[in-house]
């Protein structure tokens, strides 16, 4: 690899410790920025104290930063140092000249601590400003009031330019949210941040320092019920039994930036909770149809240009639902008659509890101790120009860099991940979490991840990930799938640069639901180790392959790589060595490091791949797709030949899903037991209806053995059987043997061509019992498997003729 040269300009306004860059708004270097803060500085201290003198009593964690020039760059001027043009009140806090008797409204009436600014109530266009430069030890910032549309109310900064940004250190002296046995306390949830705002809403929060730890030089591995140690930056929160009735459950309009949060500190080990740098959580004790519809949610809410360091669990957790989830009653049943368990958060999308209308873009978190980014119940959301430098970095569970669960509509750009670890479960850059609708991952580059590349979960409709860019990810690139989807995912026009040798799989569980990767390149450059796609057999039977580059830097071909009538097994050509891939760019420059795997002009992957709608309009490099007679392999597509504007997918890849001829499909079944529930979904019909996001399930008192009779009307040849069962994250295989009848018009009788006691799971298709000819097809499931508690469920019969 390659570190990116030159040297990036320091960032804007920058007071975190010195690291390697900065991912936001940079600093102009030269005389004419420097000459801009020197007469910024002059006009300040004409109107305001300079930066204190005096003793400030020491009550700094250990090991804490120790300030230098460095963590003071100067700025033009803080924003507090301009007039309010809101039309509201300011109010000035000096923690060293300051005195909460005073009036608090001009930099020399300054009040002194935080407490009296909590026990005030701001309204619409107040601002409350910080001195720069000062300290606030073992406080916690807890305004009262709400601002309103046009009208935020603001905390930030004031002062001297060439301060460093004001600076609370709670120092971990925040209420516990958890009663003694370990529930939620509505009284205290929410308030665990250094800067708290509950049932609150339009505020901007920009140029202060935080953290909440007591001690940075020791790490929290573990808390007790009276200790559990939950820590927050600024945590905002809408608490649904605090709120009156009549008051508004949609918190509205919050601008936080130019923040720096580091050393917040918390046990390795989840509390059932989340924490983290920002954190936005609702919450309420009951159950969630206790509360309405169409409310509890956030909106309006942009975070961006904040640095984050050596924070637990995440940099920016955002909206995650607490509502009570527990228990059989919590879950429901979707439109397809699936079972969605309550921790799934199906509730959120039928009760319209979205938030929506976020924007996260261009922070840089480093050191992060769980997910970095992790992102819930929220749908029109953007994440985009995002820098992760380490994540899971002290956490003993499962958990991804950058992600969206039970989420809608949303996408994530333009992000780059690298240094996360191996772990076996997640672990990996990105996510297509459960619950999804329409979330697309485009233009992200990540490398040295050592889990992989996406985790994938399943359980969602419309996911996409294309033109992304995926360097030493070794581990799984597609990593898990633990449910059925509603429609198919694509994986279209990666880029997948990796050492064999060092990789677990492309694919480490089974394919559960229909699953397309076109145009992509995959790349080993090992030259002793093959590919290994695969550890289970069967594990791509629902992946179809087309158009994809597969290369091996061997010469040698794994005899597991997915057919691919259309792809191809030559070396790409990319315009830089691979193994010289760029780093330390920032993801300010990310397209230089997408721009290193540009196809040459004379490369085989030009026009060889497949035009299909979910390419979307532009590649990573943002040229128009596509030129010449079809889109190009891999993540850049070259400026060669005509532009085809309109383009039109007169070829679609999924009529080549499966072409046999389903000799059941849509015929009628009758089944010797159905289940009632599922407001009557589970019928007999599913097993024929050719979508395997359906199903039949017998009930929960069945006999064996349990009968599923398929009546094709006329006399039917056939060689194979293709039977699924239905699993889920909390289902699994049921049947452990079967047996495969005909019906004998003569005598009127069932008659046994095949018998099975290994079992059905998933995608078996049997065969070996020569051709049958009948009228009738009966698939009698004859015992279940002894550990499994529920009757068999099963997603489809189809009968082939070969």
């Amino acid at each position: 690899m390659r570190p990116f040269d030159p040297e990036p300009p320091p960032r804007y306004g920058e007071t975190a410790p010195p690291r390697r860059r900065f991912s936001a708004r940079t600093l102009r270097a030269g005389l004419g920025t420097l000459f801009t803060a020197l007469l910024a500085a002059l006009l300040v201290c004409s109107l305001v104290p300079s930066a204190y003198a005096a003793a400030v009593p020491d009550r700094t964690p250990a090991n804490a930063p120790v300030p230098t020039a460095a963590t003071a760059a100067a700025k033009p001027s803080w924003p507090g140092n301009a007039p309010n043009r809101t039309g509201g009140t300011d109010y000035f806090i000096d923690a060293t000249r300051g005195r909460d008797t005073a009036a608090g409204t001009s930099p020399k009436t300054a009040w002194r601590t935080l407490a009296k600014a909590n026990a005030t109530t701001f309204g619409p266009g107040d601002r409350i400003l910080l001195k720069a430069g000062e300290q606030w030890q073992d406080e916690q910032l807890w305004p009262k009031g709400s601002g309103s549309e046009g009208k935020p109310i603001t905390i930030s900064a004031y002062g001297d330019p060439a301060a460093g940004r004001p600076y609370i250190a709670t120092n971990g002296h925040v209420p516990s949210p958890f009663n003694a046995d370990g529930t939620k306390n509505p009284a205290t949830v929410g308030l665990t941040g250094a800067i708290v705002l509950r049932n609150q809403q339009y505020w901007d929060i920009n140029n202060v320092e935080l953290s909440n730890d007591d001690d940075f030089a020791t790490n929290i591995t573990k808390g007790t019920a009276t200790t559990p140690y939950i820590r927050d930056g600024i945590m905002v929160s809408i608490n649904a039994d605090l709120l009156k009735p009549g008051e508004d459950s949609i918190m509205n309009h919050f601008r936080f930036s130019d923040l720096y949060v580091h050393n917040i500190d918390g046990p390795s080990y989840w509390q059932k909770i989340h924490y983290g740098a920002v954190d936005f959580q609702v919450f309420g004790s009951k159950s969630y149809k206790d509360y309405g519809t169409g409310g509890y949610y956030f909106k309006d809410v942009r975070i961006e240009d904040n640095t984050f360091e050596n924070v637990e669990l995440h940099a920016v957790q955002f909206a995650f639902n607490w509502f009570n989830a527990d228990g059989a009653d919590a879950g429901q049943y979707d439109d397809n008659g699936k079972w969605h368990e309550g921790w799934e958060q199906l509730w959120v999308r039928t009760r319209d509890l979205y938030s929506r209308d976020v924007y996260i873009g261009h922070n840089y978190a480093e050191s992060i101790g769980q997910g970095a980014i992790q992102l819930a119940n929220t749908k029109n959301m953007k994440v985009e120009y995002n820098e992760v430098n380490g994540f899971l970095k002290r956490y003993d569970a499962v958990s991804c860099a950058l992600y969206l669960w039970a989420g809608a509509d949303s996408v994530m750009q333009y992000n780059e991940v690298y240094g996360g670890p191996y772990d076996e479960f997640d672990g990996t850059p990105w996510d297509l979490e459960y619950t999804n609708f329409n979330v697309t991952y485009q233009y992200n580059y990540s490398h040295d991840n050592a889990a992989g590349w996406m985790a994938y979960m399943g359980n969602s409709s419309n996911s996409v990930a294309r033109y992304n860019l995926s360097v030493n990810d070794n581990g799984v690139i597609v990593k898990n799938m633990l449910s059925t989807n509603y429609s198919p995912t694509y994986f279209a026009n990666n880029t997948f640069v990796y050492d064999g040798s060092k990789m677990d799989y492309v694919h480490d569980e089974t394919f559960l639901s229909r699953v397309y990767f076109l145009n992509n390149i995959f790349y080993n450059t090992s030259k002793t180790t093959t590919t290994p796609w695969y550890r289970r057999t069967g594990a791509l039977r629902q992946a179809v392959f087309s158009n994809n580059d597969y290369y091996e830097a061997s010469g040698t071909h794994s005899t597991q790589e997915p057919a691919d009538p259309k792809g191809l097994r030559a070396d790409p050509r990319f315009v830089g060595d691979p193994a010289d891939y760029v780093t330390g760019a920032g993801v300010e420059h990310i397209r230089k490091a997408a721009e290193h795997f540009a196809l040459r002009k004379d490369s085989p992957l030009i026009d060889a791949g497949r035009y299909n709608p979910h390419l979307g309009t532009k590649d990573f490099l943002g040229t128009d797709i596509y030129y010449g007679k079809a889109p190009d392999m891999g993540i850049a597509e070259t400026r060669i030949g005509p532009r085809v504007t309109d383009p039109v997918d007169t070829d679609p890849i999924e009529k080549e899903a499966d072409n046999r001829v389903d000799l059941a499909l849509h015929k009628p079944v009758t089944a010797s037991s159905t289940h009632s529930g599922a407001n009557g979904t589970l019928t007999a019909d599913k097993l024929t209806d050719g979508d395997l996001t359906t199903r039949w399930a017998a009930a929960d008192d069945a006999s064996y053995p349990i009968t599923l009779d398929i009546d094709f009307g006329a006399d039917t040849t056939f060689d194979q059987v293709y039977l699924d069962e239905y699993t889920d994250s909390g289902t699994n295989p049921r049947v452990q043997s079967f047996e495969l009848q005909r019906w004998d018009p003569g005598t009127g009788q069932w008659v046994t061509f095949a018998t099975y006691d290994d079992g059905i799971g998933h995608d078996r298709t049997v065969s070996g019992f020569g051709s049958v000819t009948t009228s009738k097809l009966r698939v009698a499931l004859t015992k279940q498997i002894a550990t499994e508690q529920y009757t068999p469920t099963m997603t489809e019969i189809a009968v082939y003729h070969s």
